[in-house]
């Protein structure tokens, strides 16, 4: 089978599999998510926010992953994650991203078909490392929008089933933009929620998934249940996003060498252990959606 996404989507959900999405913004954290991913045998997709790209480089990720991909002939991905304009997005694609997504969550829904519209009509004609189409993911319903450890669920973001994506709005929209991905609000939120994350509505997972053949995409899965996670790739998720929670992870593990290895200046010797601990997150979750 050819090395691409889409290929690897499909495989996954034949096999009832999801494909673990990780966010990177510093070359440990990059590691620590490849290197899991080569052990376990399993497709990987590397994100980048905004933020994260701007840090980064937007060129720089596009040249690490295509150099992974290239010389250990691996199925990791690159995708832009959470970008809020078409201008950011045409970077990307231009850049050689294997994915972009254009974040008009918070539009109505008219002005959301028509910039995601656009998007995907700039992508047809850009083919990245191998050959294939880039893919547009869109978002409909808002999920908030920040990967750190919040207080309380950030305003705006509803969790009532009325306030969630329904089946029949996923369905006109896919309809009307030719996405390739498709982001729904089932529950979840973006970030770690003191006192806990609330739970999926899994059925309404279900209703999606069975209106609509475009593979679905969960974001916020930081802080939901072990439970929550292999439900939700039962009942239709093709790829799940993690950030926070290696965020946290690297944090703790950061501080934890500066404060036992006070007179260390070594970048590389100070951030080692926060590879193992970024690790020990990704294999968690990499062995629940692969079904190991």
């Amino acid at each position: 089978m050819k090395l691409t996404l889409r290929n690897c989507l499909k495989e996954a959900r034949v096999q009832g599999r999801a494909v673990g999405h990780f966010n990177i913004s510093n070359i440990e954290t990059f590691h620590a998510i490849y290197n899991t991913a080569r052990k376990l045998n399993v497709p990987v997709i590397i994100g980048v926010s905004e933020g994260e790209r701007d840090f980064f480089g937007v060129y720089e990720a596009a040249a690490i992953i295509k150099a992974a991909r290239e010389r250990d002939n691996f199925p990791i991905f690159l995708n832009a994650d959470h970008t809020y304009s078409f201008d950011r997005v045409k970077q990307a694609i231009d850049a050689g991203y294997d994915a972009v997504i254009i974040d008009a969550a918070k539009l109505s829904f008219e002005d959301n078909v028509k910039l995601t519209s656009q998007c995907v009509e700039y992508a047809k004609s850009k083919k990245p490392f191998f050959g294939e189409k880039v893919l547009i993911e869109a978002e409909l319903g808002y999920i908030g929008t920040s990967s750190k450890i919040l207080d309380v669920i950030p305003e705006g973001v509803g969790l009532d089933p009325a306030s969630l994506t329904s089946a029949a709005d996923a369905k006109r929209f896919i309809d009307q933009t030719g996405v390739d991905l498709f982001a729904p609000s089932v529950g979840n939120v973006h970030g770690l929620i003191r006192g806990g994350n609330p739970a999926l509505n899994i059925g309404r997972i279900g209703e999606i998934s069975a209106a609509v053949k475009t593979p679905l995409v969960l974001h916020g899965a930081s802080g939901i249940s072990s439970a929550d996670l292999s439900a939700a790739v039962d009942a239709g998720i093709s790829i799940v996003h993690y950030n926070t929670e290696l965020r946290v992870a690297f944090r703790d593990a950061l501080k934890k060498s500066l404060a036992e290895n006070p007179d260390e200046v070594a970048p590389y010797k100070i951030t080692v252990g926060t590879i193992e601990a970024v690790s020990k997150v990704v294999e968690e979750k990499l062995r629940i959606m692969n079904r190991m």
